[in-house]
C-alpha cells in the first residue's frame, strides 16, 4: 500500500489505484470524526459554526466522489 501511495498516479496498477482511493476515504472519515468533535465543543461563534458546517459538507462530498471513482475503477 505505501508503495502505491508514493508512486506517481500513472505508475499505479488498477488495484493500487483502488487501494490509494480507499486509503484516502479512510483519512476523510477520520477527519470527519475530528470535525464532529470540534462541532460538539459548541464554540458559540456563528462564523466558526458556518465554516465547520461547510467543511463537513465539503468533506462528505469529496468522500462520496472518491467512493464513486473507486467503483468506476472496479468496473
Amino acid at each position: 500500500m505505501r508503495n502505491a501511495i508514493v508512486q506517481l498516479p500513472e505508475q499505479r496498477t488498477t488495484g493500487e489505484r483502488r487501494q490509494v482511493i480507499r486509503a484516502a476515504i479512510r483519512q476523510l472519515e477520520r477527519a470527519d470524526v475530528y470535525l464532529a468533535a470540534v462541532a460538539f465543543m459548541d464554540i458559540d461563534d456563528c462564523a466558526a459554526e458556518r465554516a465547520l458546517s461547510q467543511l463537513r459538507a465539503d468533506l462528505d462530498g469529496l468522500r462520496r466522489h472518491l467512493s464513486q471513482q473507486r467503483v468506476k475503477i472496479a468496473n
